[in-house]
């Protein structure tokens, strides 16, 4: 999704508080609107609780990993918006949307963590269709948090999952999966956001709070 230049201050500001906190990014949200109920960084399943982790080198299974491992810890997207004012700024003003398409250039360029590159993964989280085929999605966004990219802005891009699967998956947007497969360090600019990952899907499975 895209930011129209000609979009109020106040919904800008929003929409883009929804997209950084929603990822844990809660150093640039800014505007009063809080991250979509039950739905956070921290807690991406709206209280559904997960099982443990596979514990890393298990022979034979993909290690279940959490979306803050896609993040690099060195990170800080706030850097260079610290100290701003944006009571300051009036609707309208041309200085308010020059950083909100600034803002908006950092999360799509956000960097991935090339530690996770060629790993054997899980991650649960919610499907943002991108094509479908005889009812089935044959390929797909995968998103922390629920109405990202549909109802609210797209998290930063290394908070998006570009998934292939082997076989079409029988999901609708926003349900719940399991997606297991290899994970490689991959941009992908599709009209739904800009995804810094892309995974090779091997299953794609209903979630149901536990690892199958």
């Amino acid at each position: 999704m895209r930011i129209a230049k000609k979009t109020s201050t106040i919904t800008a500001f929003n929409r883009l508080s929804l997209l950084l906190a929603g990822a844990g990014l809660a150093a640039m949200a800014w505007a009063a609107e809080p991250a979509p109920k039950d739905t956070t960084a921290s807690n991406p399943l709206g209280g559904k609780a997960a099982a443990p982790a596979v514990a890393k080198g298990t022979p034979g299974q993909p290690r279940q990993i959490t979306w803050e491992e896609l993040v690099p810890k060195d990170w800080d997207p706030a850097k260079d918006f610290k100290g701003m004012d944006l009571s300051a700024l009036d609707d309208g003003d041309p200085r308010a949307n020059e950083m909100l398409m600034k803002m908006q250039e950092v999360s799509n360029n956000a960097p991935t963590n090339p530690a996770m590159n060629g790993a054997e993964i899980k991650i649960p989280g919610f499907i943002v269709p991108l094509e479908e085929a005889k009812g089935e999605v044959t390929e797909f966004l995968l998103v922390p948090y629920f109405g990202a990219c549909i109802h609210t802005p797209p998290p930063p891009a290394n908070q998006i999952l570009h998934v292939i699967p082997q076989k079409g998956a029988k999901f609708r947007a926003m349900d719940t999966v399991w997606v297991t497969g290899k994970l490689q360090t991959q941009r992908n600019d599709s009209m739904m956001g800009v995804s810094g990952y892309h995974v090779s899907a091997s299953s794609v499975t209903k979630y149901s709070g536990g690892a199958k």
